[in-house]
């Protein structure tokens, strides 16, 4: 990628010019119909920033998406098109899943969570997404006088997108000032409603990629227990908490998890990142046997039987799409049985994005800009997935609208639920090392233009 030819720029900064033409991006924030850049959501921004690459044939730094950048793994594939070749396409799966992919699901819980699951509640899901729906759909539904989930902030946006299209109420708290003993208070503040049904947070965290210590994820089970609460943890990014080695089947360390200090956990995992498998939208929902079996009354307003187990896969994922992809599953389930045997290490395909992530915040930094979510608890947070900054001087929704003139895209941390409105997130995954020297000079330009006052005669 280079810098492509500049052009007249009419902001802030006087007599100046940017790489990409200012005409062009001041159209598309105009035409987009967004109130505020910095509440648009991650497929707000992709559209937006689709439209002025369309519009000027210039290419963006592009951090807005967390699209997978790996090819996935021939395991995979190659199932795949043996599966359709024996013609699954034409024929439904169950909703339930098929037996291999559940029993590997199973084993993968075991081998790397440590945490024991009856294979019959390991559900293949159309993306994660699906599962999370599906947890809104009955979990937050079990008790009708509860209104909903606590999200431990920052976190996923299109998670709470979810709770507002279903009219669930919800609660959220940024966590990063919480952290350590002094959750246990914060999270008792919300507790102590009695309307939490659920609460639900990321692990590695997205987008500060924070990572919750055994002593937490203790409190949090208690406190789930205590108040009859279900923990949801979304492990979209298993395993990627790259200080640690968590890639050896039944081998410690596991991966830690809420799974290991209490019998009511729902897990989300998804298979896009780990596995680089996010166009064929499959992902696992693992619900624990004992929270599987329970029996809560209020789920007969919406469902033919008040146990959870039956009630979710019945109901809420019935009628949400009648199972997973087909095909899919058998995909799933190849690439698991390898990870499971000890035949791949799923950790070694992905520590791309840390590495990446290492020389991409000593880009920002070295040209004035600071990592907003820099520590994760005493220790300097690890490279991975995502990472978030921001710029002295400027907040949130202004430096991501003067980012778009230098061809740097991204999202404001406020949609994330983060506190930290001055800062932003981005991306790693789609960004080729080809492309660093190009995110370099557009930073060094940006920070040459806001660095420092600019007079008329500069």
């Amino acid at each position: 990628m280079t810098v492509l030819p500049i052009a007249p720029w009419r902001g802030p900064v006087a007599n100046r010019h940017t790489p990409i033409d200012a005409d062009a991006v001041t159209r598309a924030l105009e035409g987009s119909g967004l109130r505020s850049i910095s509440q648009a959501s991650i497929r707000e921004m992709k559209k937006l920033i689709d439209t002025i690459e369309g519009n000027t044939g210039q290419r963006y730094i592009r951090m807005e998406m967390g699209i997978p950048g790996l090819p996935p793994h021939p395991i995979a594939v190659n199932a795949q098109i043996e599966a359709l070749k024996r013609g699954v396409a034409a024929v439904y799966p169950d909703i339930q899943g098929i037996a291999p992919l559940k029993r590997e699901i199973a084993r993968f819980v075991k081998n790397f969570l440590d945490v024991t699951v009856d294979p019959e509640h390991c559900l293949p899901t159309v993306g994660s997404m699906m599962g999370a729906m599906a947890c809104f759909l009955t979990i937050n539904r079990m008790d009708a006088s509860r209104e909903g989930t606590l999200f431990l902030d920052p976190g996923f946006p299109v998670q709470k997108l979810q709770c507002r299209v279903l009219g669930h109420d919800f609660m959220s708290f940024d966590v990063y000032d919480y952290r350590g003993p002094k959750l246990r208070d914060k999270l008792l503040s919300f507790l102590d409603t009695g309307k939490v049904s659920s609460i639900l947070y990321s692990k590695p965290n997205n987008p500060a990629w924070i990572c919750f210590t055994e002593e937490e994820l203790e409190i949090i089970a208690r406190l789930a227990d205590e108040y009859k609460a279900v923990v949801i943890e979304d492990l979209a990014y298993f395993g990627m908490d790259f200080r640690h080695d968590y890639s050896r089947p039944g081998v410690a360390p596991f991966q830690p998890s809420v799974a290991r200090h209490t019998d009511s956990f729902v897990l989300l995992i998804s298979s896009s990142k780990v596995f680089s498998y996010a166009g064929e939208r499959i992902g696992m929902l693992v619900v624990s046997d004992a929270l599987w079996n329970r029996r809560a009354p209020d789920l007969k307003r919406y469902y033919p039987s008040d146990l959870l187990g039956y009630a979710m896969v019945f109901g809420a994922i019935y009628a949400l799409s009648s199972g997973a992809s087909h095909s899919a599953q058998y995909a799933l389930a190849a690439v698991l049985k390898a990870v499971n045997d000890g035949e791949v290490n799923y950790v070694d395909g992905v520590r791309e994005y840390g590495e990446k992530a290492h020389v991409m915040k000593r880009l920002f930094t070295d040209n004035g800009f600071r990592i907003v979510y820099d520590t994760d608890l005493d220790a300097p947070i690890a490279d991975g997935f995502y990472f978030t900054f921001s710029y002295p001087g400027l907040t949130g929704e202004e430096l991501l609208r003067e980012l778009l003139f230098y061809g740097v895209s991204a999202i404001a941390l406020g949609t994330t639920g983060s506190t930290r409105t001055e800062g932003l997130r981005a991306c790693t995954s789609l960004i080729q090392r080809s492309e660093f020297p190009a995110l370099n000079e557009r930073l060094a330009w940006f920070h040459r233009d806001h660095g420092k006052p600019v007079g008329p005669a500069a």
